[in-house]
């Protein structure tokens, strides 16, 4: 028998009880559906944050806060964090005088900022006047924070775009006065928009002199032991073949500072932008992995779904069936016949899953939150895994309906 005679015979007992079809196709379309959306989504993930990191350059280290054990006096080992000071950046910038463009520090926290009835909890970070030009900021109006700024303690802010956005709608908010935990700040310019990492956006901050927030805003949550500490510092270097040698400079440096010997484990971290971008990429990957397996799971679902209606199916034809091999069909048109069936279910259920993940992943990019990107290999793996859920969970029913004997079949009631 040919293969459309098959299929149309498929189609048939599909349309014979369409409901029953309907309902058995639903686990692989929702198997199918998010698998396609959560790729999407995890890959638009880490586009996101590879652009993002990309965006501040190749030759960026960063020097962040580890942590080290507690010793014998500590509660029983637990890990305790440490500390970066400010103190560490004034060494760097004395000691590191080759090979590095720039240097910035920067402690950064959560406030509730004002502007008249508006007000929003947003990230306030301190920082220096290089710190725009590290990190590839762009100004959108009037000016980026100064080292008179600094010098002085001025109290002065530059928003970030959706801050900006936020507080003063479409007004021009160059000149205006904010608020920051009671503290009052002159807005002097707005940063270009850089986009979200992920789900979290480089926009939603205030910038302010670093000096300024150590005196008039963090208090004593940005000391320790009563020094200042900071919660990164960033190293521009100027060359990427001198990224080895500053970074080997910087863990001298600080281990020195910090009182450790070459066999202590290190209380901070050297990353470069490739380091940065490795690690989160690697843990954006497994964490779409993880979710593409857990809708992998709603896939077999929809598979034993398949195989019991199909099951089912053979015991309502079981007639049909020894009708069929009395006039001399074969074990094979009979098993033919039935994973067709079960491939036409699992193939629908797949183009219209494809169709609803495609649709989950549009409205997440709709949203806002990051642009999903949808590859053909992700819809070729969930169509492909759809197709061969199908021939796994029919050859049972199949093989069972191939193998009853005519004269059994003939006498089934």
């Amino acid at each position: 028998m040919l293969f459309s005679e098959n299929f149309k015979i498929a189609i048939r007992a599909l349309r014979a009880n369409k409901m029953r079809s309907v309902l058995t196709m639903l686990g692989i379309v929702i198997g199918v559906a998010t698998v396609v959306a959560l790729l999407s989504i995890g890959k638009g993930a880490t586009a996101s944050i590879t652009s993002s990191i990309q965006s501040n350059g190749s030759n960026l280290l960063t020097v962040s806060p580890g942590k080290q054990q507690s010793g014998p006096a500590g509660a029983g080992g637990v890990q305790q964090a440490s500390y970066l000071y400010y103190s560490d950046y004034q060494l760097l910038q004395r000691s590191l005088t080759n090979n590095v463009a720039a240097i910035v520090p920067s402690y950064q926290s959560s406030y509730l900022v004002n502007y008249g009835d508006e007000s929003f909890t947003v990230s306030v970070k301190g920082v220096t006047e290089d710190y725009q030009e590290t990190n590839s900021y762009d100004v959108a109006l009037g000016r980026f924070i100064s080292d008179g700024d600094n010098k002085s303690e001025s109290l002065v802010a530059v928003l970030g775009s959706q801050t900006a956005e936020d507080l003063f709608g479409g007004l021009n908010p160059v000149g205006k006065t904010i608020s920051v935990k009671g503290v009052k700040f002159e807005v002097v310019g707005v940063l270009a928009s850089k986009g979200s990492s992920g789900f979290i956006s480089a926009d939603d901050a205030v910038f302010i002199p670093l000096d300024a927030g150590y005196s008039k805003l963090f208090g004593s949550t940005a000391t320790y032991n009563d020094k200042k500490i900071v919660n990164s510092i960033s190293v521009s270097v100027v060359t990427t073949e001198a990224m080895d040698t500053v970074s080997a400079q910087i863990e001298f440096l600080i281990r020195r500072a910090h009182k450790l010997t070459s066999s202590d484990e290190l209380d901070f971290n050297v990353l470069s932008q490739s380091d940065l971008l490795s690690t989160l990429t690697t843990v954006t990957q497994t964490l779409t992995v993880f979710l593409g397996a857990i809708a992998g799971i709603s896939l077999l679902v929809g598979g034993i779904g398949i195989m019991n209606i199909m099951l089912v199916s053979v015991t309502e034809r079981t007639k049909e069936i020894g009708l069929r091999k009395a006039v001399g069909a074969t074990k094979n048109q009979i098993l033919t016949q039935f994973l067709i069936e079960t491939m036409t279910l699992s193939v629908l259920g797949g183009i219209i899953g494809i169709l609803f993940g495609i649709g989950m992943a549009a409205l997440v990019t709709l949203s806002g939150a990051l642009t999903a990107v949808i590859t053909a290999d992700s819809i070729l793996l969930a169509f492909t895994f759809s197709l061969a859920i199908g021939v796994f969970f029919g050859l049972y029913p199949a093989y069972r309906a191939a193998n009853l004997h005519p004269m059994v079949a003939l006498r089934y009631e």
